[in-house]
């Protein structure tokens, strides 16, 4: 998993755990104070959609595999804010009456703190997703690194195996060769034994003749 997207990820956990505990404190609050406690939450909103979007610029950025498993827990994280957001509207509605703001003090302290307390608990189921999905992504890097060993091995041998048929096609090049010369060399001999025999026959020819024409003039006489 990208280091980037963990380290954006940590700061938004962090950040949303201490905008659900704002909100919780001022939907009890009154006046200025819960004005200056509205103008910190919504600061902490805009810093959570910043990483919001920081955390989906990488992600995008990834390979599919793992982009898909980050983009998953991007929308976790885009409805937890959105519930941020729906909660600091809740607690600056004008429409609200004294009537309701004296039920919060009694009762929505409670509901809030359930609130947070679920949202809290979707952040740990979060974190332990992330954990569980970042150790299959270790898993399958590992994979890949021993299938792209593996491969490489496999190349290593078919290079080798390559210069070794190589070197036997030049082997049997010079064989050829070799024949070749070998061929041409039995060729000349066999004209020089055919010319040698015509010669040999012509010299006993003339030897048998000479012979007769002696023995005849022998014989005249």
């Amino acid at each position: 998993m990208s280091e980037v997207f963990e380290g954006y990820e940590r700061q938004y956990c962090e950040l949303s755990a201490n905008l659900s505990k704002k909100c919780t404190s001022a939907s009890i609050l009154d006046g200025e104070q819960k004005k200056q406690k509205v103008s910190e939450i919504k600061s902490g909103l805009d810093d959570a959609e910043a990483l919001i979007r920081k955390m989906d610029l990488e992600a995008r950025s990834l390979q599919p595999s793992v982009k898909a498993i980050l983009l998953a827990k991007l929308r976790e994280y885009k409805s937890d804010l959105n519930n941020l957001k729906s909660e600091v509207k809740r607690i600056t509605s004008t429409n609200a009456n004294q009537a309701a703001r004296d039920e919060l003090l009694e009762s929505g302290m409670a509901n809030t703190l359930m609130v947070s307390a679920d949202q809290r608990g979707r952040l740990l189921m979060s974190t332990e997703r992330i954990n569980q999905s970042s150790d299959r992504i270790k898993e399958s890097r590992k994979t890949m690194l021993e299938t792209e060993e593996l491969g490489v091995s496999i190349l290593q041998d078919l290079h080798q195996q390559r210069q070794s048929l190589l070197h036997a096609n030049n082997t049997l090049h010079g064989v050829d060769d070799n024949i070749g010369k070998s061929k041409k060399i039995l060729t000349a001999m066999s004209r020089r034994m055919s010319r040698n025999k015509w010669i040999i026959g012509s010299v006993i020819a003339a030897l048998a003749l000479a012979i007769i024409l002696i023995l005849y003039f022998k014989l005249a006489h």
